[in-house]
């Protein structure tokens, strides 16, 4: 019998021909060359408290991007070295609007932790070219604010917190928030009765007895 009169297999037989090689190439890689990284294993340790930076970057899998150089930094603020209660209220004053109580959903600190008792500050940057250099803006942002806060020329004790970014925050979510800013909503009731102009007594209205 001549070769040239076997019919060949269709393509959807080559196909998955094709997928079962490859399937088998992944199967020897992990019978053969997965048991030598167990020498490379490496058990989790927990960052130290003098660590307390959260460093997140973007990746798309090697190729390039305008987002790849940028770096972002959240931190806990209890964990920072700030001197007392009044460096720590001047540190969300100087934070401004990267000041939240609550961890970024996008930080990668989760619920459960147990730092999170004034809040974080979240720090992002990407005017450089080159990711190290977003870092290390970002970093030296985060050193001149806690030297700022440590600084006893002026506490702003007096000056309260602006809650206007968590409250705009609220507003564009429209989850509900957007409603009640710290309670009920305000009514008429609510209306400083100070304001109000006061009423001259008319003297013909008074009745005499």
């Amino acid at each position: 019998m001549d070769p040239n009169d076997i019919p060949d297999n269709t393509s959807v037989v080559h196909m998955r021909f094709r997928q079962h090689r490859r399937i088998l190439y992944y199967m020897r890689l992990i019978e053969h060359e997965l048991p030598q990284l167990v020498a490379f294993r490496k058990p989790f340790v927990p960052p130290p408290p003098s660590q307390p930076l959260v460093i997140r970057s973007i990746s798309y899998g090697g190729e390039e991007h305008p987002a790849t150089r940028k770096r972002v930094i959240v931190v806990p603020i209890s964990r920072l070295p700030l001197k007392g209660e009044a460096a720590i209220h001047k540190f969300k004053l100087l934070a401004g609007p990267r000041w939240s109580p609550e961890a970024p959903k996008d930080s990668g600190v989760g619920h459960a932790e147990d730092s999170a008792e004034h809040g974080y500050i979240k720090i992002s940057c990407e005017d450089f070219p080159e990711p190290a250099m977003n870092l290390k803006w970002a970093s030296d942002a985060l050193d001149r604010l806690i030297a700022e806060a440590n600084s006893t020329k002026d506490t702003f004790s007096d000056v309260p917190l602006d809650m206007r970014h968590l409250e705009a925050r609220a507003r564009k979510a429209k989850k509900g928030g957007h409603m009640r800013r710290g309670g009920n909503r305000p009514s008429i009731k609510d209306f400083p009765q100070e304001w109000l102009p006061t009423r001259p007594v008319d003297s013909s209205a008074v009745n005499t007895i």
